[in-house]
């Protein structure tokens, strides 16, 4: 305050003074110019990985099949003993002996006539990274970078298949995927047929102006066989989930498959011909052809009851017990899925095993079997109930959202008279 008030007694002794000499006859010399404040403009450095990337050189890569850390650090002057320090100092934050083939680096040097590593990054995904300081500190962190998202509209007629349109025509498959996830009990998307059509409002995800995949759906249309299936997203209870035009869940009690997009080589018989043993006998599942590896879900919420080999055949199997009356059993895995074990509770949808060969099988595929009340039943021919729909007390709030989403829909043109295959457009 005291400082302050100097300020202002000398502001009023200057005023004072200028008035008292106002009659003094005026200076002959020239006045000196004003001094003007310069606005510099500070251009600011552009970020990468969190890094001021203008102050070095940059050099992009791909881990090559069976190359460590330690031959792409030590290719470029890093010392053994500075790679062995970070390795060693690493482990709580990444173990460098993850790093797989394929995936991106990028190593920041010194721009000087002999460059010096800096900085070594490892991309884990298109959004999280791992950066290495090669200073003295030798630090070790992650980051992850940007995710934009853009509101997009997708429609098409199928020839083939849902998959194959998005492939043919050059549109992430993921999207064919996400559909039938949504319409898991609605519509069988093994008997998808020429003429069936969609339209679809959703998100696409970017990082670094580059497509990482699918984000949320929020509303589609399906005929499939001339009848019109539409699934709108819907918070209810913080929890979001798929409802239709009359607010009836999409979700039931049971994916209707166990794993994406296999095609079924062999169906629920009292009589089939053993591809191995060349006898006839029952088969009471439905087998599912596929790669080996495919993931297997657990097609309900669930106990898992057995974990074992069966040596009579059935080679490494999983039997989950959802309820008083169903019990699921899954065939020929190759492997288990990560904390599966007897005991062990599972999710709907969960990853539970790997498709594999195990047993007497003549290729890769899930022997999949449902029981009910402790009898063998045709898996294509379960039908469970529907879980809860749009309760009464939300049924306003969701008529909103719905006829929304519908008018959205509704703007998307079909094309008459053309053959459209998953033609993709972007939001504005």
């Amino acid at each position: 305050m005291r400082k302050l008030r100097s300020i202002v007694v000398g502001m009023g002794l200057i005023v004072a003074l200028s008035q008292l000499f106002s009659c003094a006859p005026k200076k002959t010399q020239q006045e000196e110019a004003p001094v003007l404040d310069t606005v510099v403009e500070v251009k600011m450095p552009e970020l990468r990985y969190g890094l001021p990337i203008d102050s070095f050189s940059l050099e992009m890569g791909k881990v090559k099949n069976n190359q460590y850390l330690s031959q792409i650090l030590n290719a470029r002057g890093v010392g053994m003993g500075t790679i062995d320090k970070i390795a060693r100092k690493s482990r709580d934050v990444f173990d460098v002996r993850k790093i797989k083939s394929g995936e991106n680096f990028c190593i920041l040097s010194t721009r000087d006539s002999v460059p010096v590593a800096k900085y070594f990054v490892y991309e884990n995904s298109p959004v999280e990274y791992t950066v290495f300081e090669l200073t003295d500190t030798l630090g070790i962190y992650q980051g992850e970078k940007e995710v934009k998202t853009r509101q997009r509209t997708a429609y098409g007629v199928v020839e083939s298949s849902l998959w194959n349109a998005m492939v043919d025509n050059g549109q992430d498959p993921m999207l064919a995927l996400e559909l039938s996830d949504i319409f898991a009990w609605t519509i069988d998307f093994f008997a998808i047929q020429k003429g069936d059509r969609f339209r679809v409002i959703y998100d696409e995800q970017f990082v670094d102006s580059v497509s990482i995949g699918i984000g949320e759906i929020y509303a589609v249309q399906f005929d499939h066989y001339g009848e019109e299936n539409y699934a709108f997203i819907f918070d209810q209870e913080d929890r979001w989930d798929y409802f239709d035009e009359q607010g009836k869940s999409l979700r039931k009690a049971f994916l209707k498959a166990p794993l994406k997009f296999s095609r079924i080589s062999s169906r629920y018989s009292n009589s089939r011909m053993h591809p191995v043993l060349r006898i006839r006998r029952p088969h009471r599942g439905v087998d599912y052809a596929a790669p080996k590896g495919t993931p297997v879900m657990s097609i309900g919420d669930g106990t898992v009851v057995a974990k074992a080999y069966q040596k009579n055949g059935g080679g490494n199997y999983l039997k989950i017990k959802h309820n008083s009356v169903y019990t699921t059993t899954y065939m020929h895995l190759s492997g288990y899925g990560k904390g599966i074990h007897t005991g062990a509770r599972v999710k709907q949808g969960q990853v539970i095993g790997y498709v594999g060969s195990t047993g007497l099988a003549s290729g890769p595929h899930l022997d999949f079997r449902v029981a009910k009340n402790g009898s063998l039943v045709d898996p294509l021919k379960v039908k469970a109930p529907p879980v809860e729909p749009v309760k009464e007390e939300n049924m306003e709030r969701y008529t909103v959202v719905k006829d929304s989403l519908m008018l959205e829909l509704q703007k998307i043109q079909w094309e008459p008279g053309e053959q459209i295959l998953a033609k993709v457009e972007n939001g504005q």
